[in-house]
């Protein structure tokens, strides 16, 4: 279900506390991704985006997206631990509607030089643009269904065979084409496909990930050699469709 909000300037998929599944620009109004030039930790990390949001004018609920790294994939129960945690900030900001979650999220965990501490590594907000067309950004989804944090449902859960991590990229690839579908955009309006995940994508990357991108398999996908930020949790993509992106310096 899409959902308007209003304060923000886009709409946005229902997801579960933590985060929503995904965000639309609504018109008037365009999605502007910034990736930091280091992670940050995460308090110091929403500092430099309350005063980037405030270099462009823009009010707290303008904060649409979020990207965190980890130091290493949370147990089920460390995973809510750390939400909690997570959420308290986004309340403290004012930005929840009705008790949702409107934010999407990606959180992983590099397999290399990973943070000492849950940070940010970047984040997307919303800019006035008229007659800019459609950008969004859809939150990060591993292998189990939507809306779940049981770990009795991943999908091929313990296996990490070739055949396994098939399964896990059709049923993910499936996740990301409903989302796009939800937000009302396509495949063709893709900028970023990404995925993270230490195992071998390449047994399964044409057919089940380029094809299944159709429009958007032109532009390729990036690889983040990193784990979903859940223990049993193997392989996992985010996408976006965001025309202006960019880079803040460290501190």
């Amino acid at each position: 279900m899409r959902i308007e909000y209003r304060a923000g300037g886009y709409s946005f998929l229902r997801g579960i506390s933590p985060y929503s599944a995904g965000v639309v620009a609504t018109p008037g109004f365009e999605i502007e991704h910034v990736r930091l030039e280091r992670p940050l930790p995460l308090e110091h990390g929403f500092q430099k985006i309350e005063s980037y949001l405030a270099s462009q004018y823009r009010r707290r609920q303008a904060l649409c997206g979020v990207e965190l790294r980890s130091p290493r994939p949370f147990t089920f129960q460390g995973f809510q631990e750390f939400n909690q945690r997570y959420v308290d900030i986004l309340k403290r900001w004012g930005i929840l509607l009705d008790g949702l979650n409107p934010v999407a999220r990606t959180n992983v965990a590099p397999e290399v030089d990973p943070p000492a501490e849950p940070s940010l590594h970047g984040f997307s907000i919303t800019l006035p643009a008229e007659n800019a067309p459609p950008s969004f950004v859809v939150a990060g989804a591993g292998e189990l269904p939507e809306g779940s944090l049981d770990p009795h449902e991943v999908i091929r859960r313990g296996e990490s065979s070739a055949d396994a991590l098939r399964e896990k990229a059709r049923f993910v690839m499936e996740l990301m084409s409903s989302r796009l579908t939800g937000l009302g955009v396509s495949w063709a309006q893709v900028t970023a496909t990404t995925i993270y995940t230490v195992h071998d994508i390449h047994p399964f990357l044409a057919k089940e990930v380029l094809g299944g991108m159709r429009e958007a398999a032109r532009i390729g996908v990036n690889w983040h050699y990193a784990r979903p930020p859940i223990e049993s949790v193997e392989y996992e993509m985010d996408v976006r469709g965001c025309r202006r992106e960019g880079i803040l310096p460290a501190d």
